[in-house]
């Protein structure tokens, strides 16, 4: 059989070992007799699992004391709503959300959020087709907003922040970094809150984590749905209603297994030379192009193109037969896409590497 390597992205690949492991419990875990699909999320069972994949996630990212992981349902799209309803109220009178446009998540982020409060797009690449992170210096940033609002890596657009930004006064920063959390080092401490769905370098789809300082909390609107309210869900140790949970148990597999490979300092090394790898194949000749400036190419979504479109049936029927995986561009920009997130070996990447040298010889 054909080796095969997904690069879908998302649902992602997981570590192979994360589902054998899975696997070897699914009927009985740890001498329960039970799956963990059929435990009470408020038994002794669950809650330990629940327990340490908290604990292994806030060593991953250093979360300081001061801040709150919640596990929660919706994916980071429901998150654009969840959001400002909480955080708004914080505010008094009619307060502003900060936006900076860098692809199709922000873009769907502000159209969620201009149904609870007034939005500033305080910068935008839409000019230049989202190939870049406008300069900050560019930025007209609202006094007294109530968050400023980044989308840290786009996935269908392939655009990362390279750079962290400065807010002004009390306004909080806050990052939808659904498709490169876990990827790099982070401090967490300069973000307000870091939300994020699974379903790209974490887990199956289903769970959403939000990390939340705690001052943040206790703000929510009065039509926010109390499963949604974050200080209702912080005071219920995420238990408020039923979470994810099989989702929860999978996931803290893969913050193990992400500590026994070094933690994520040593794993963006690894992105690192995978990103290197693959931009410098895509960057040999003009048979293909990326279109993204250097600077702001994402490690983890390569979206790419054929300078011959008319080939891309051709490519995507050869990377099949070749076993490499789910390298269709989103239907909003077309192209290819290459997904290379934590749980893609590197001779996942050569794999490709090897295929694009071959194809565009040929």
């Amino acid at each position: 059989m054909t080796h095969i390597y997904n690069f879908s992205a998302g649902p992602a690949v997981l570590p192979k070992t994360v589902l054998q492991q899975a696997a070897s419990e699914m009927l009985d875990w740890h001498g329960s007799g039970m799956s963990v699909m059929e435990m009470s999320h408020r038994g002794p069972e669950f809650i330990s699992i629940y327990r340490q994949a908290e604990a292994d996630l806030r060593e991953l990212l250093a979360v300081p004391d001061n801040y709150r992981i919640l596990f929660l349902q919706g994916g980071g799209l429901a998150e654009n709503a969840i959001v400002p309803m909480n955080l708004v109220g914080r505010c008094a009178g009619s307060p502003t959300i900060d936006f900076v446009h860098t692809g199709s998540w922000s873009g769907k982020s502000i159209k969620e959020a201009a149904r609870y409060a007034r939005v500033n797009v305080a910068a935008s690449g839409e000019g230049e087709q989202f190939t870049s992170v406008p300069p900050q210096a560019s930025w007209r940033l609202t006094p007294g907003a109530a968050y400023l609002h980044l989308c840290t890596n786009e996935t269908i657009d392939g655009v990362e922040f390279d750079f962290v930004p400065t807010v002004q006064g009390a306004v909080p920063l806050v990052a939808d970094m659904s498709s490169h959390i876990l990827s790099r080092v982070i401090d967490v401490s300069q973000y307000g809150v870091i939300f994020g769905g699974a379903q790209k370098n974490i887990g199956p789809a289903g769970l959403t984590l939000v990390i939340v300082r705690e001052d943040l909390l206790g703000h929510a609107l009065s039509i926010c749905p109390s499963a949604f309210d974050w200080k209702t869900v912080a005071d219920n140790d995420s238990m408020y209603n039923t979470p994810p949970t099989y989702a929860i148990y999978i996931a803290g597999l893969v913050f193990a297994h992400l500590k026994q490979q070094g933690g994520v300092a040593a794993i963006e090394a690894i992105n690192i030379e995978k990103a290197r790898l693959l931009y410098a194949a895509l960057d040999a000749d003009d048979f293909y192009s990326n279109r993204v400036a250097p600077a702001n190419r994402s490690r983890m979504n390569v979206p790419f193109y054929l300078r011959d479109e008319t080939k891309n049936t051709e490519f995507l029927a050869g990377a099949t037969a070749r076993g490499l995986l789910q390298l269709k561009g989103h239907k909003s920009v077309g192209g290819m896409r290459a997904s290379i997130y934590n749980a893609m070996p590197i001779e996942g990447v050569q794999a490709l590497v090897d295929y694009l040298n071959e194809f565009a010889g040929r």
